[in-house]
């Protein structure tokens, strides 16, 4: 049984090991002006988002996502130039370029994708 365990546990540390490593820094404040506003993209299988940030003070802001019939409103908190909204993450590249990164989930199988897109502002 000792042997199962040891085998276990080294498993685990090893998957905790590749896992994404936790951001060690501050919360800082943003330039509201970096994120403010509506941006839009379109996903590899044609489907349209839009992201509308509004309300940037410190490292807080109020985001709506919207694509294909699904709708988020929610608080998000600004942090290495990211922020997660549900399943979707926004990553800030450039000046008016963001990287959007949703989690899909297929119903029928109950398997899962991320779908990579490029946002723009607008």
């Amino acid at each position: 049984m000792a042997d199962v365990m040891s085998i276990l546990s080294s498993a685990y540390k090893t998957a905790g090991a590749s896992a994404a490593i936790p951001s060690n820094t501050k919360y800082v404040a943003v330039d509201p002006t970096l994120y403010q506003g509506t941006w839009s993209g379109t996903y590899a299988n044609k489907k349209t988002f839009t992201i509308s940030v509004s309300d940037v003070s410190g490292f807080r802001a109020q985001v709506r996502y919207q694509s294909a019939g699904t709708v988020k409103n929610q608080s998000v908190l600004i942090k290495d130039g990211s922020f997660r909204i549900g399943d979707t993450k926004f990553l800030l590249t450039k000046r008016g370029t963001a990287t959007i990164k949703n989690v899909v989930t297929d119903p029928a199988t109950g398997s899962t994708f991320l779908d990579t897109a490029v946002a723009k502002q607008g």
